[in-house]
């Protein structure tokens, strides 16, 4: 007998968040709902290009943290002030779809964020008008995959939160019932 795994957040979606949407925005089809179609991890690497190693590092780390294999970026163009190449590594990428998704809101939301030092909720100002939501990490020690005895140093992330969503409030919406602590309860549509 198989039984097929869905994340919390998957079936919370479903069964709470969907729901409450359509009752709120009046949709007439689920379709119509917006959901999160992905979510994007972004690292860059200060001092990469000195250091070969740190790159590796950033790679491992991002790979622990999403539960999935991160990949080197590379710079577009040469920048003589940077001693920079074009082709060199300069950060660390990777982009979550589907279970492992739901997995890392899950975590983040309930598990990470409280870990933050002095946490009062996240900053409600950084949608994109587009429906797409980003909060930088100042600090990759917040999630607890990661050993803060075996760091070399401490450095932060992007973290994008893409949706189906037309504008900022229905993003806003949705990733407010999908558990995300924003700081205000008021958001203006762009």
């Amino acid at each position: 007998m198989s039984t097929t795994y869905t994340p919390r957040m998957q079936t919370k979606y479903a069964q709470e968040v969907a729901p409450a949407l359509m009752k709120k925005f009046g949709y007439s089809t689920i379709m119509q709902c917006p959901r999160l179609v992905k979510i994007c991890l972004n690292q860059g690497v200060k001092g990469s290009v000195a250091d070969k190693k740190l790159i590796d590092i950033a790679v491992d780390e991002m790979s622990n943290i999403s539960g999935q294999k991160a990949i080197a970026t590379m710079s577009k163009k040469d920048i003589s002030n940077f001693k920079l190449r074009k082709n060199m590594p300069i950060g660390a990428k990777v982009t979550l779809r589907s279970k492992k998704m739901y997995e890392f809101l899950d975590r983040f939301v309930s598990v990470s964020l409280p870990r933050v030092r002095d946490f009062k909720g996240i900053n409600d100002k950084a949608f994109d008008g587009r429906g797409n939501y980003t909060v930088g990490i100042t600090e990759q020690i917040i999630f607890p995959e990661i050993d803060i005895d075996k760091l070399p140093r401490i450095s932060g992330m992007d973290i994008t939160f893409v949706t189906t969503a037309k504008t900022n409030e229905e993003a806003y919406e949705l990733l407010k019932e999908l558990g995300m602590p924003f700081k205000n309860l008021n958001v203006k549509n762009n």
